[in-house]
């Protein structure tokens, strides 16, 4: 199986979602893991939002790099422009993809800009499923 990284600046929301998006629809080819450049701690909202489509990453703890730094990985998606801006070197080996999702928490909108992002994010791994190479 091929191992598979969600970077994220805080490791709090937005790659937690991919993540838990990612082990419910990736999951047979992939080993899915999220870091954050910066972690903080998980997002109570994230966890809201997701519990409401049945996908729990209530147990989920942010993570930096390090925790995980020897996992050679097999593609690494950064899901916002800070992350890919400050990505860390990973070996040529690595496919590195971008995608960029607001970030919730800034929008001021409440438990609804969890949700919009939360099913932006669900899309993004859905076709993920049909680009990526196992």
């Amino acid at each position: 199986m091929k191992n598979l990284l969600f970077l994220c600046t805080g490791n709090s929301c937005r790659s937690q979602m991919a993540e838990g998006f990612a082990r419910k629809f990736l999951s047979e080819k992939f080993n899915v893991f999220s870091a954050g450049i910066a972690p903080t701690k998980i997002d109570p909202l994230s966890v809201e939002v997701m519990s409401e489509i049945n996908i729990d990453i209530s147990s989920y703890k942010a993570k930096k790099l390090s925790d995980i730094d020897k996992i050679d990985f097999d593609y690494v998606i950064t899901l916002c422009d800070h992350a890919k801006e400050t990505c860390p070197f990973f070996p040529a080996k690595v496919q590195l993809l971008h995608k960029s999702f607001e970030d919730p928490h800034e929008s001021n909108k409440g438990i609804e800009s969890y949700r919009k992002v939360r099913d932006e994010i669900k899309q993004y791994i859905i076709k993920l499923k049909d680009d990526l190479v196992y």
